[in-house]
């Protein structure tokens, strides 16, 4: 791919998304957004604040999993593999695999923030001497045509997080029937799943006592301000986080305080008192569940990797 800080046509064609999407859904009876376009530069340094948060836990203890277990998970693949990250982040989990793969043929980093994958360039050069570092500027939510060169090598895929839960079961089917499609042939993937707990608990990591989280939720409306030439006042708009027990998720909501009209791209929304824009779900699974899912986008489920107090997830799925 071009340099990281080049502007390429996987960014433009993300910046007509945008414009579409945000208008799409804000024309809605009820109104959403896609949680994809969370992170921008701002966007994603927020959700590392995020995951700083004490009552943010899965970051942490996904963390300590991973540094307990990444031996086992790496089974059969030590040697010469290419590691693909799907929404790669700042890639910080990733390096906790790393150390233990000297053999590795390449790091595919996919993301569709830019910002992100140039810094996790920067840092990972620095500390592994010699890695080979293909990004790739993509939306992963569609089966991405790796290079070439890298088809003869065995692929193990990696999905931390929760990222899993913001797709409705049938999208997330979908999702990862494109995950075993761009690391087939001989395909591997661990994944992390939230799983289900306390309500309260789950409410918190949502909803942090310091008000990151609702920045994040915010900057949405100051994105479409910078980019579509809106005119949100974020004022007039506050975070809330729900729990939907029918559903199994968390709601990420933008409500509008008062009645209002907001430009966006030229055109004007209106907006009643306390009527919300849908940004994000966060579906918790048992495990029993969420290998229904994997199972059923062609995956067949392994081992499974839990914390002491059942809190996250991380789970081995391979192509049968």
């Amino acid at each position: 791919m071009s340099k990281a800080t080049e502007r390429s046509a996987p960014f433009l064609q993300q910046a007509d998304d945008f414009a579409v999407s945000v208008l799409d859904g804000l024309s809605r009876p009820k109104k959403s957004l896609p949680c994809r376009f969370f992170y921008d530069a701002k966007g994603s340094a927020l959700f590392e604040e995020i995951t700083r948060q004490p009552e943010y836990y899965p970051t942490r203890v996904e963390v300590g999993i991973l540094t307990d277990n990444a031996m086992q998970m790496l089974d059969g693949a030590l040697g010469e593999t290419v590691l693909v990250e799907f929404g790669s982040g700042s890639s910080v989990k990733t390096e906790i695999l790393l150390g233990h793969m000297r053999r590795l043929h390449a790091y595919v980093p996919i993301d569709i923030s830019e910002s992100a994958l140039t810094d996790a360039r920067e840092r990972l050069t620095a500390r592994f001497s010699g890695l080979n570092i293909q990004a790739l500027l993509a939306d992963f939510s569609h089966p991405i045509k790796l290079p070439p060169e890298l088809a003869p090598w065995p692929k193990l895929g990696f999905f931390p997080g929760s990222t899993i839960g913001n797709f409705v079961p049938a999208e997330a089917t979908r999702l990862l029937r494109a995950m075993r499609e761009t690391l087939s042939p001989r395909g591997k993937l661990i994944i992390g799943v939230d799983l289900k707990k306390d309500v309260r608990q789950l409410v918190a990591a949502y909803d942090d006592a310091n008000g990151v989280t609702a920045a994040f939720n915010l900057n949405l409306l100051a994105r479409m301000n910078r980019e579509l030439d809106a005119t949100f006042d974020l004022q007039a708009f506050r975070h809330a986080a729900t729990y939907e027990p029918f559903e199994g998720r968390i709601e990420m909501h933008l409500v509008s305080v008062k009645d209002q009209d907001v430009w966006v791209a030229g055109r004007k929304i209106h907006f009643r008192a306390a009527e919300t824009i849908h940004t994000e779900n966060a579906y918790k699974y048992t495990i029993e569940e969420f290998h229904l899912i994997a199972q059923a986008a062609g995956w067949a489920p392994l081992r499974v990797w839990k914390d002491d107090l059942s809190l996250f997830s991380e789970h081995e799925l391979v192509a049968p």
